[in-house]
Order: C-alpha cells, then structure tokens, then sequence
C-alpha cells in the first residue's frame, strides 16, 4: 500500500505534503469524502502495531462523545476511527511496510528523509 490519508481542508496536511516531495505513485485519500475502509485501517495497524496509535485525543468529539473519561480497547479505537474520520490522526503516510502518523516535528522529518 503507498497511500495518504488526509483532510483536503487540513492546512497542516496541506503544508506537510507541499513540504515533502511524495513520490506519484503515492494515492492521496481524502478521508472525508473517501472514508478509510476497515481492511485499509487493519493494514494500518498491522504496520503501526496498535489502533490506538492511529487515534487522535486531539478531535473535538472525543470530549464531546466523553471518551476522555472512558478506557478505550484497541476494538474501540478501531471502531471510532472507522465512524468518524476525525479520529484518524492526520495525515498517515503508508508506504509499503513504512508508516507515518501524525504531524509532530520527528513525523514530518522522518517522512522528509525517506522520500529525499
């Protein structure tokens, strides 16, 4: 799989991606109008080691849905990624057994030195 999972309207995504020169065979999937599949999310995770690490504490429902006061499963986590896009910690750079999640300094750098 050689594929990013995005928010066209995600201007953190939009500047990480002008910044990191992404080979054309990578996909972008705007998750939002192409939602993420279960069989994508599982690949995801078997690469990453965990839904959890796949899940962002940052999206405004996960206070809203009072999930900050909940103990989360890794079944969870999976589920709540899959029905609602903003659980999906953005953007995720798949690129074959590579990924890259999120966009804290060591992401994007990590991200910049693969695709130097």
């Amino acid at each position: 799989m050689r594929i990013a999972f995005h928010l066209t309207t995600c201007n953190t995504c939009q500047k990480i991606f002008l910044d990191v020169n992404l080979p054309n065979e990578v996909e972008l999937q705007n998750i939002k109008d192409d939602p993420i599949t279960e069989e994508q999310l599982d690949e995801m995770k078997r690469i990453a080691g965990s839904y959890e690490s796949l899940f962002s504490r940052r999206a405004v429902k996960y206070r809203a849905m009072g999930l900050k006061d909940m103990e989360l499963t890794e079944e969870d986590y999976k589920k709540y990624i899959l029905e609602e896009y903003t659980f999906l910690r953005r953007p995720v750079v798949v690129y074959d057994d590579n990924i890259f999640i999120g966009n804290s300094k060591k992401v994007v750098e990590a991200l910049k030195t693969k695709f130097e």
